[in-house]
């Protein structure tokens, strides 16, 4: 069972809070929760969420965690949830030193989750939320019973990702077909570059003006005809919409979107959130809070999560070093115009302009930035140069993969290829009454990587079985543009 926080870890959290704040950091109460071994690991498979909705997976992942804890594989240190006030569980076979770092990485997770701009249209009493949801779930699953609500929860969750992640920050406008089909809707006028009136003629000619009105109306009589007007990225919006779903399934499906868009600031901010925990956790450490006989003790775990495996990128190490990057070169003043057009390696070796900007820079860079914008603006030859980065190829020939590049911008863009929509294919419906049929069509964003046949199919699957009705996907394979559909029955391909 949970376990109030002890005298001794109380007064250890109010030391480790007190601390944390003097250097800045801001964030909502935290409220720690003791637990053991199989209950951090049953709390951990339902997403830090302990009344969340009953589903197999959750039952999976708690036995992957639970028997790789068992079997000395891994160890869960730190677990906390972006809410008000903020949730965080220790482990009872902690050691003291172990809890320390825990409460001053949680204190970097808290001041992130409250001030980065991703976590700003985020459901804050998320807590009583998934306790609602897991009540609305159950209600379903007594009145229609467990296995069809399981049913159509797997379908749904199969679908998660199908989300536009930038909605949250982009007011899109919903488009209305019975609007864009309206008698009073106005003649499209094309934009007009700025200019004097005596130069007016010569900077906007008609010709291109006209040419420009005659494009703007072809697009909007295709809009008139065609549903929806613009891609829909939201995917699963536009089922809960317009698909023929029962109100039961339609509210399944809402919660299922809900809980996506809650976790999704979390996965694209995985360097940053990381980084900026344990850059605050080894501050606090060396600093503050750490004695004389935890100093051994506190390098391991450092060291052992800061480790890089082969063949996998550690948010944690890549996080941390930029942050301490930035801090440096702002503190140094090696950023800007004078700095980047210096091309004396003794100069660049020896330069200090004294600025000691860093701790303030860094502060600003975590509320404005995610992932992709993160190492985008930040990531410099330098850095790379440094901590060794390349981007690796696999040889078909030899089995082995290699080195391909070590060059700062192909090792940026694979980076930023692996961040961007989280590394996943971006998918819209582009039109929903295919061939006047009422069949559904999906076009695949092509960036040069093709789709997993298999995993295209069984997306395939449910969505058809969601929208009972055809279902198509535009997409490249083999280097040429492809169709894949699913009637309900069988696969084509085109």
């Amino acid at each position: 069972m949970p376990q109030q926080l002890p005298p001794g870890l109380r007064a250890l959290q109010e030391q480790v809070e007190h601390h944390a704040r003097g250097y800045g950091l801001d964030f909502f109460d935290i409220i720690y929760e003791v637990l053991d071994w199989e209950e951090i690991s049953e709390v951990a498979a339902y997403g830090g969420y302990p009344a969340r909705y009953p589903h197999w997976r959750f039952g999976m992942e708690y036995l992957e965690l639970s028997r790789s804890y068992a079997y000395g594989l891994s160890k869960i240190y730190e677990l906390v949830i972006n809410n008000d006030p903020t949730y965080a569980y220790l482990l009872a076979a902690n050691h003291r030193v172990d809890q320390k770092l825990v409460m001053a990485h949680v204190c970097g997770h808290g001041d992130f989750f409250k001030h980065n701009f991703s976590f700003a249209h985020t459901n804050r009493k998320m807590v009583d939320e998934m306790a609602n949801h897991a009540t609305r779930v159950r209600r379903y699953m007594e009145r229609y019973g467990a296995d069809v609500v399981e049913d159509f929860l797997d379908c749904c969750l199969s679908l998660e990702n199908l989300i536009d992640y930038n909605a949250p920050h982009i007011r899109r406008a919903r488009h209305d077909v019975a609007d864009a089909e309206s008698e009073d809707a106005e003649r499209p006028v094309p934009k007009k570059l700025r200019a004097k009136p005596y130069m007016d003629e010569y900077i906007n000619p008609r010709a291109v003006l006209e040419s420009e009105r005659a494009r703007l109306e072809e697009e909007q009589r295709h809009r008139e005809h065609h549903f929806p007007a613009h891609p829909e990225p939201d995917v699963l919006l536009f089922l809960m919409e317009h698909a023929p779903l029962k109100n039961w399934e339609r509210d399944l499906l809402g919660i299922v979107r809900e809980e996506a868009y809650y976790f999704a600031p979390q996965a694209r901010t995985k360097v940053m959130n990381e980084g900026w925990a344990s850059f605050w956790h080894s501050t606090l450490m060396t600093e503050k809070l750490l004695e004389g006989s935890e100093v051994i003790d506190f390098a391991e775990r450092h060291a052992g999560t800061m480790a890089m495996q082969p063949g996998s990128l550690n948010p944690y190490k890549l996080g941390i070093e930029l942050w301490r990057d930035i801090e440096e070169r702002w503190n140094t003043g090696r950023h800007g115009r004078e700095w980047e057009e210096c091309d004396d390696l003794v100069e660049r070796e020896r330069w200090n302009t004294g600025a000691m900007q860093g701790r303030e820079k860094i502060f600003e860079v975590r509320r404005h930035y995610n992932d992709v914008t993160f190492l985008d603006e930040f990531l410099t030859p330098d850095f790379v140069r440094r901590h060794g980065l390349f981007a690796y190829a696999y040889d078909p020939v030899s089995r082995q993969y290699f080195i391909a590049e070590r060059d700062f911008q192909a090792v940026k863009q694979k980076l930023l290829f692996l961040l961007t929509n989280l590394g996943q294919p971006k998918v819209e419906i582009t039109d929903a009454n295919h061939a006047n049929r009422g069949e559904l069509v999906l076009t695949h964003r092509y960036g040069g990587v093709p789709l997993d046949a298999d995993a295209a199919k069984e997306t395939l699957e449910k969505l058809q079985r969601i929208w009972k009705r055809p279902v198509h996907l535009e997409t490249v394979l083999e280097e040429a543009p492809a169709v894949m559909s699913y009637d309900g029955s069988a696969h084509t391909q085109k």
